[in-house]
């Protein structure tokens, strides 16, 4: 198929492919090597945990997705784009919280390719064509999701933060893995809860990088809250205690993600039938790259 203004350019196609063999390394390694991870115990099923999903489902449609998306195809661009954020999420925790290990180098590695394949996607992305896509599509149910996201998330994480910086101690989970501070609080409160707020409220305004963020963050948000859930799934094999409110709030967040995502994901169909027919019938030239929208 002639390359389209919604297709990959070669070097975010070559970064993922890496990103795809290392990814595959490393969770393989994780998974199979027996005493490979030298963190505390009370990690170690959630690292299980996020190298199975990863290795299960985020690589296989992160594969699947960058196909399409090299192709042309605004869904299969989207999807790649909000695996690539999931995988961005993952090995920037493994490189500033996972133990030291031989794979270090290929966190580290996996960390900017996944960061420079999101930003440059991202760039790349036309917003106002996400948001022709969208059509009719009410936002309503998705400005509620983000927000709702965000709000159950920090008040997930600021229940044990308040308590810790009242009282003057450490969080309950960040002294149970013999951590300095945690890289997932940091995150999320940092950058994720930020990142679905201000999504909701451009979306709200119906401005095009508001259907853009809303369908990147969406997969992301799916692939997160299925990693999460597994975890919680090795840590109840493991004897842990999982608080029944946090596993609640990530099955809510599955479920709701994945059936937002799905009809979104259905409504932009149309779109990539009709760029496929304008690719066989108008040329385009092969070096051209996104445009970013409005």
């Amino acid at each position: 198929m002639t390359p389209t203004a919604g297709s990959l350019p070669r070097p975010y196609v070559l970064a993922s492919l890496a990103t795809l063999v290392l990814a595959t390394i490393a969770t393989t390694v994780g998974l199979f090597v027996p005493g490979f991870y030298r963190d505390a115990p009370v990690l170690l099923p959630q690292v299980y945990g996020q190298d199975l999903l990863t290795l299960v489902v985020a690589l296989p449609v992160f594969a699947v997705a960058l196909y399409y998306a090299a192709r042309g195809s605004l869904r299969g661009y989207v999807v790649w784009l909000g695996v690539d954020g999931y995988l961005l999420y993952t090995y920037a925790s493994y490189a500033f919280m996972t133990a030291f290990n031989e794979l270090y180098l290929v966190y580290t590695t996996l960390l900017w390719l996944t960061l420079a394949a999101f930003v440059g996607g991202m760039v790349g992305l036309d917003a106002a064509e996400v948001k022709r896509a969208a059509g009719r599509l009410s936002v309503r149910p998705y400005v509620v999701f983000q927000a709702a996201l965000a709000v159950l998330v920090t008040f997930l994480w600021l229940s044990e933060v308040v308590p810790a910086i009242v009282a003057g101690t450490v969080p309950p989970s960040v002294a149970a893995a013999d951590l300095p501070t945690s890289v997932i609080f940091s995150l999320d409160l940092g950058i994720v809860v930020p990142a679905f707020l201000l999504s909701a409220y451009w979306l709200r305004k119906r401005r095009a990088w508001g259907y853009a963020f809303t369908a990147v963050l969406l997969v992301k948000a799916a692939t997160l809250s299925l990693a999460v859930l597994a975890m919680a799934a090795f840590q109840l094999r493991d004897g842990q205690i999982v608080p029944v409110p946090a596993l609640a709030i990530f099955g809510f967040l599955s479920l709701s993600s994945l059936a937002l995502l799905a009809r979104l994901l259905r409504s932009m169909g149309s779109a990539d039938g009709l760029r496929r027919s304008a690719a066989d019938d108008v040329p385009v030239a092969a070096d051209r790259r996104p445009r970013r929208g409005a």
